[in-house]
C-alpha cells in the first residue's frame, strides 16, 4: 500500500496525521497526493466553498518590519498610504461585494495594531454594515488585546484573521519587531472572546516544507479551520523582492499536504494566486474550498465575477461557512 493510500485511509478512520507522516508525503507522486486530498476534501468538507473579499482600510506606514510586506515603512515601495478610509467608502464597497454574492467581507488595517480612536470608528464602521448591508464582518487589525477583540466582537465582527506567517522557527528571519508568541497570544485572546479566528501565513519565503508543516501544526492545534495559503508577491523595494515565484507544482503540494493536516478546514488561497497562471483552479482540485476573491491589500487580485465563474464549474457550491 502506498504512503498516500495509507495516509488517506487513516484520515478517513478519523485520525490525524503527525508531523513525520506529512513529512512522507513531501517525496511522493504530486499527482496522486493532490487527487488523496481532493478526496479527503469532498468527504469531510462536501462541495461546499466559502468566498471572502477585503479592503485595505488603512495602509501604509506600519511600524513593522516583516520583509514580505509592502506597507511596512522600513522599505520604499511607492505604495498609496492612508488612514482609514471614509465610512460610506467601505460601506460601499461592502455592499457592492455583497450584491456579487460574497458573504464575507473583511476590514484590514496596517500597523502593528489599532489605535483606540480607530477602532471605534471600525467598531462604528462594522454596525454600520451590519444593519445596512447585511454581510459577515471580519476584521484583521493586528496585535489586539482582549478587551479590543470584545469591542469588535459586540460591534458585529464574527471573525478575526491574524496569520502565523511562518514557523516558529523561520519566524524570527522574516521579523524582529514582534514575535511568533505575540502572534500566538493575540490568537487565543480572540478565542477567548468568542470570536472565530482565521489563521494561514504566507509560502515561498524561503522556508522549507518542513516550516510549511510546523506552521500549519501550530494552527491545528489551536482548532483553527480557516487557513488561508498565501503564495509570495515579490514585491520591489522589499528584502523579498529578488525572490522566485512558487510553481503551480509547489503551490498544488503545498495546499494537498495541508488539507492531509486539516482535513475539515477551509484551506483558502489568497495573496499572490493572480500569479499562477490558472488563477488557483488546479489548486481547487487539490484541496483548496476557499479563497479571496476581488484586489488584495497592495496588489491587485481576480474579480469576484471570475472566480464565481471558475468555483461553480468545478462543481463546488458557495456557501457561507462560520467555522
Amino acid at each position: 500500500m502506498s504512503i498516500v493510500k495509507k495516509l488517506k485511509d487513516k484520515i478517513f478512520n478519523g485520525e490525524l496525521i503527525s508531523k513525520k507522516e506529512a513529512l512522507q508525503l513531501v517525496d511522493c507522486n504530486i499527482e496522486d497526493i493532490c487527487k488523496a486530498a481532493d478526496e479527503i476534501r469532498e468527504k469531510f468538507c462536501g462541495n461546499d466553498f466559502d468566498i471572502c473579499t477585503i479592503i485595505n482600510a488603512k495602509s501604509g506606514k506600519c511600524s513593522e518590519n516583516c520583509k514580505f510586506c509592502a506597507q511596512s515603512s522600513f522599505y520604499d515601495t511607492n505604495i498609496e498610504e492612508y488612514q482609514l478610509l471614509d465610512s460610506n467608502e467601505i460601506v460601499r464597497q461592502a455592499q457592492n461585494d455583497y450584491d456579487k454574492g460574497v458573504q464575507r467581507f473583511s476590514l484590514v488595517t496596517s500597523g502593528r495594531c489599532l489605535k483606540d480612536n480607530d477602532l471605534e470608528k471600525i467598531c462604528e464602521i462594522v454596525k454600520i454594515i451590519r444593519k445596512e448591508v447585511g454581510i459577515n464582518v471580519c476584521a484583521s487589525n493586528g496585535l489586539l488585546s482582549e478587551k479590543q477583540y470584545k469591542m469588535l466582537m459586540d460591534s458585529g465582527v464574527t471573525r478575526i484573521h491574524n496569520n502565523l506567517e511562518t514557523s516558529r522557527n523561520r519566524f524570527d528571519s522574516v521579523c524582529t519587531t514582534h514575535t511568533y508568541d505575540n502572534k500566538l497570544d493575540a490568537i487565543k485572546a480572540a478565542q477567548t472572546t468568542g470570536l472565530v479566528v482565521c489563521s494561514g501565513g504566507i509560502v515561498g519565503m524561503g522556508e522549507t516544507m518542513e516550516d510549511r508543516i510546523d506552521m500549519i501544526l501550530d494552527i491545528r492545534s489551536l482548532g483553527i479551520r480557516s487557513i488561508p495559503i498565501n503564495m509570495l508577491n515579490p514585491i520591489a523595494g522589499t528584502p523579498y523582492e529578488d525572490l522566485e515565484k512558487l510553481s503551480n507544482e509547489e503551490m498544488c503540494q503545498i495546499v494537498a499536504i495541508a488539507r492531509f493536516l486539516v482535513p475539515d478546514g477551509f484551506i483558502r488561497l489568497a495573496g499572490g494566486r493572480g500569479l499562477l497562471e490558472d488563477k488557483g483552479r488546479r489548486c481547487f482540485m487539490s484541496g483548496a474550498n476557499a479563497c479571496i476573491s476581488g484586489d488584495m491589500l497592495t496588489t491587485a487580485g481576480i474579480s469576484i465575477d471570475t472566480d464565481k465563474r471558475m468555483i461553480e464549474e468545478l462543481g463546488f457550491k458557495i456557501k457561507l461557512v462560520n467555522e
